[in-house]
Order: structure tokens, then C-alpha cells, then sequence
């Protein structure tokens, strides 16, 4: 797990000292003294961006939450973090959260987002590939141990008769990818946004499925049990500021894509406003508990559970908790 801390960012919110400074000082909000400091991991896909989000807003200093960010490509690495008790929270899909669940008895705090209109397979334009069946034979690019990729592994391809061994998994984290269908590396990507959007905007690329009709992907923030035991008080006002993020992505839409596109510009990535926007349009932030979630949980479970991905099955009525949501919403 050590090897995991490479590349990792992270970020002191000092400026959350100085609210608690003014908190007590005005004898406003002076219960935030008592707060703990969130190790909040994220992946750098469009997945995490609503998280990245809210560690620039200030909403969590407006919470009186302060933080520490470690940033990685993707979050299955944030869900081994975790497990490792290297960080307290942090996003992934329903797959990764079962998997977390079962090696870490990892909890979820709430279901964050929907973002199965961010995943496709994609494959190189100059190939004339059009469906996925067409990929047998082919080197398909993919973040093994992610939800994606397990996802694609076990309903996507298997859906087309593609088993293992039928087409080359060339394993890469996502923010390789273009790169790689760029150079003729890879034949085909399980990819997620805004990489999608750039391969698609560059020409190097044709979508051959995207996986909301497979998958709407809730996402979770899971937390460790610890961290959950030891600060209820920290969750809620933490989930209070989830809910000022999404009021934010439905009232504030512009403020929310200009402080995101900014990370990726930051980073290197040449992009057009309007690719980044048709990127961000496809995740939906909506913390809450929909009625469908254990159900759709236990048909995860179930399908990890026969790829012998998890020893067992978590039970959901522990391992989502739905107090924390509902003390935040009152």
C-alpha cells in the first residue's frame, strides 16, 4: 500500500484555521473546535470533480471542516488507501464501494453522484470498429480493479461473448489512455470523461457504447468505520456541505465549470471550453438515498461475489449509513 502514496497530492486548508479562529471568536459555530480533519481522497477523472469542487468552494470551511487532499487517477486507489486507513474518505462506484466494504468494512456516508453517461468504450476512428463484439483480437485499454473496468470486464463485454482472452487487456490508468490511442498503442479504451470528450474532439476516437444504458453508476463517499465512530458531529457538517455543492451544479453552473476546467488546464490538457462543458453535463450531483440503492448493491455484490472479487456479500444495512444524510437535511 505504501507504493500507493506516490504521486499523491496534498493539501493542508489552512484557511480553515482561521474560520475556527473567527468561530470562536464570535461565538458562532463554536462546536467546529471538535471537528476532525478530513483526509479526503479523490480521483482526478471527471468522477472526482465534484469533490475537487468542494475542496476549492470553502464550503467546508464555511462547515468549520478543515482537510487534507490526496489526489490519484482513479478511485479504486482511493478505495486501497482506505482500506489501508491511509485516508478517512473518498469516492467510487458501486463495485469499488463492495469490494472496499468487504476487505475494509468501508461504510458509505451518502450516494454522491450518478455518472454512467461519463463511461464509454471507446476505439481508434482509423479502425472503423462500430460495435464491441468488433474488439476480439483487439488491445483494449483499462483501469483494471476499477468500477469501469470491472464493469466492462463483467457486463460490457461478457454481454458481447467477449471472455478473457478474446481481447488483449492492456492495463493503464485513464489519464494515459488518449495518449495511447493516439500513438496506435491501444486499439480501444474503457474510458471516462473529459478523456472521452478530448479523443472525441481530437478525431482520434468513435464511441462505440457508454455505459448509462448498462449502468447509471451511483457514487458513493465512503468513509472507514473509524473515522465514522469517532466524529459523527464531522460527517454531518461535512454532508452539509455536499448539499450547499449541489445546490452550487444547479444554480451556479458556470462558477462550477470554470473552478473544474481550471484543474485540467492546470494540468497540462488542451481543451475547448465547450468539450470541457459536454463533459460536466454528464454528471449528475445529487446526494441522497434513492430507494433503488440496496437493490442495486446487491446485484453488484452478487456479480463481485461470482468473479471471486469479494469473500462475501456486506450487509447493506450496515454498510450504508443513512442517519449522517438525514441529520445534514434536516
Amino acid at each position: 500500500m505504501a507504493l500507493l502514496q506516490k504521486g499523491i497530492t496534498r493539501r493542508h486548508a489552512l484557511a480553515a484555521t482561521g474560520a475556527g479562529v473567527l468561530a470562536a471568536g464570535f461565538g458562532v459555530r463554536g462546536a467546529s473546535a471538535a471537528l476532525e480533519t478530513v483526509r479526503q481522497g479523490y480521483q482526478t477523472n471527471m468522477w472526482g470533480m465534484p469533490t475537487y469542487y468542494l475542496l476549492r468552494s470553502g464550503l467546508l470551511e464555511k462547515h468549520g471542516v478543515k482537510f487534507e487532499e490526496f489526489a490519484v487517477p482513479s478511485g479504486n486507489l482511493t478505495m486501497q488507501q482506505m482500506v489501508a486507513r491511509q485516508v478517512d474518505m473518498g469516492t467510487y462506484a458501486g463495485p469499488s464501494f463492495a469490494i472496499g466494504s468487504d476487505k475494509g468494512g468501508l461504510v458509505a456516508i451518502a450516494m454522491i453522484e450518478y455518472v454512467g453517461k461519463t463511461a464509454r468504450v471507446m476505439a481508434r476512428k482509423d479502425l472503423g470498429i462500430t460495435k464491441v463484439e468488433q474488439l476480439r483480437g483487439k488491445n483494449v485499454a483499462n483501469q483494471s480493479g476499477s468500477s469501469t473496468g470491472n464493469i466492462f470486464v463483467d457486463q460490457i463485454a461478457a454481454g458481447a461473448g467477449l471472455h478473457k482472452g478474446d481481447y488483449q487487456e492492456i492495463r493503464m490508468d485513464v489519464n494515459n489512455m488518449v495518449a495511447a490511442m493516439a500513438a496506435k498503442t491501444v486499439d480501444a479504451m474503457v474510458n471516462v470523461e473529459p478523456y472521452n470528450a478530448i479523443a472525441e474532439a481530437d478525431g482520434l476516437a468513435n464511441t462505440l457504447v457508454d455505459f448509462y444504458s448498462f449502468d447509471k453508476l451511483p457514487v458513493f463517499m465512503a468513509a472507514t468505520p473509524e473515522f465514522v465512530e469517532k466524529s459523527p458531529a464531522t460527517v454531518v457538517a461535512y454532508l452539509k456541505a455536499w448539499l450547499d455543492v449541489a445546490k452550487d451544479f444547479k444554480e451556479q453552473p458556470k462558477k462550477v465549470a470554470d473552478t473544474i476546467y481550471s484543474f485540467y488546464t492546470s494540468k497540462g490538457y488542451k481543451m475547448a471550453p465547450d468539450t470541457f462543458a459536454k463533459a460536466i453535463a454528464c454528471v449528475e450531483v445529487a446526494p441522497g438515498w434513492p430507494a433503488d440503492i440496496k437493490p442495486y448493491m446487491q446485484k453488484q455484490a452478487e456479480i463481485l461475489l461470482k468473479e471471486k472479487k469479494i469473500k462475501a456479500i456486506p450487509d447493506w444495512n450496515k454498510a450504508l449509513r443513512e442517519e449522517f444524510l438525514k441529520q445534514a437535511s434536516a
